[in-house]
């Protein structure tokens, strides 16, 4: 870790936790500990009380799902436009072969 990480605390389910982080990281930190918050507030509220260890486990798991289905949706799109692209490129090259000859 670089020497300019700094001590900060974030509150998740009213627990505080101290993270060293770099200066122009905090804000995005604050953002992710505020999001994981409310995930496992919602998971809290929508099951039975259950412990601190089982409410983290079911965000992760959420939160891992999330992760997965936005990586292959990228893929999916990226894996379209590239085909779009390159289907153009030939079009383009079909297009000025033919007013060539």
């Amino acid at each position: 870790m670089n020497s300019t990480a700094q001590p900060i605390t974030v509150m998740i389910l009213d627990r505080e936790y101290q993270v060293a982080c770099e200066p122009e990281e905090r804000q995005a930190l604050l953002e992710a500990a505020h999001y994981l918050d409310e995930q496992m507030r919602q998971i809290r509220v929508n099951g039975r009380l259950m412990a601190l260890e089982r409410i983290a486990v079911m965000a992760a798991l959420n939160l891992s799902d999330q992760l997965l289905k936005q990586n292959k949706a990228e893929e999916l799109r990226k894996t379209q436009v590239d085909n779009r692209l390159q289907t153009l490129a030939d079009k383009l090259d079909s297009a000025l072969s033919s007013s060539i000859d």
